[in-house]
């Protein structure tokens, strides 16, 4: 019954993702929606990686069957969300008129060394016993890029009613990952975790479509160039 919960949430949230994506994409009439359609999109695409091979183990004798093919998912994924956080922090810049190049610098920094390290062998992403270390090395800039973001919306989206609580989602989010990175290969159950972050993910979906269908354009203000 777990599985067939979970493949069902699995497969809602995949095409709640790549769908809405699209939408917003395709129906974006600025630079602003454009960018958010686009974040939106890669990280449905991204998830999909990690998450189609999932759903297959899952009903075709257990996850412990499929390390590669999870763990090249997982690695795609990995990147796919680092994209995803940069395309947002554009889509922040665009929203509250924000051109800070040392901020930007920062955030491709830690980018391209996440990256980096999600790339080296070290992580023995298609072995069934990848080293748990190399798990919470490739995420402390990860961290550090979600730290960013979430004080960059915290203090830009205070009186912005479609994005006020982004901060608190993405927050959040990050609380429930850093359960499963940290204690799901000591106590599996905690990879449930991941089912309150995707949840998180949708909330942050479902506010900019409604911001777009709304035609929120915060104000209306002019748009500053991407840095």
């Amino acid at each position: 019954m777990a599985i067939i919960g979970e493949t069902i949430f699995d497969v809602l949230y995949l095409l709640t993702a790549i769908g809405f994506g699209l939408f917003i994409t395709i129906k974006s009439k600025n630079k602003q929606f454009l960018l958010f359609g686009l974040a939106v999109l890669i990280l449905g695409l991204g998830d999909a990686g990690h998450l189609v091979p999932r759903i297959y183990a899952l009903n075709n004798g257990g996850t412990a069957n499929y390390p590669q093919a999870l763990g090249i998912g997982t690695l795609i994924t990995s990147i796919t969300m680092t994209i995803f956080y940069l395309l947002l922090y554009h889509f922040y810049q665009i929203r509250y008129h924000k051109n800070n190049k040392v901020m930007t610098i920062v955030l491709y920094a830690l980018a391209f060394v996440r990256i980096v390290l999600c790339a080296l062998p070290q992580n023995a992403w298609t072995s069934s016993d990848a080293p748990y270390i190399w798990g919470i090395i490739r995420n402390i800039p990860f961290y550090m890029m979600g730290i960013l973001i979430i004080y960059l919306f915290f203090t830009a989206a205070k009186n912005d009613k479609r994005f006020k609580f982004y901060w608190l989602a993405i927050l959040i989010s990050f609380i429930f990952y850093s359960v499963v990175v940290i204690g799901a290969d000591f106590v599996s159950i905690l990879g449930m975790m991941m089912l309150p972050k995707t949840i998180c993910y949708v909330y942050l979906i479902i506010m900019g479509f409604i911001a777009l269908i709304k035609g929120d354009l915060y104000e209306n203000q002019s748009s500053l160039p991407i840095v």
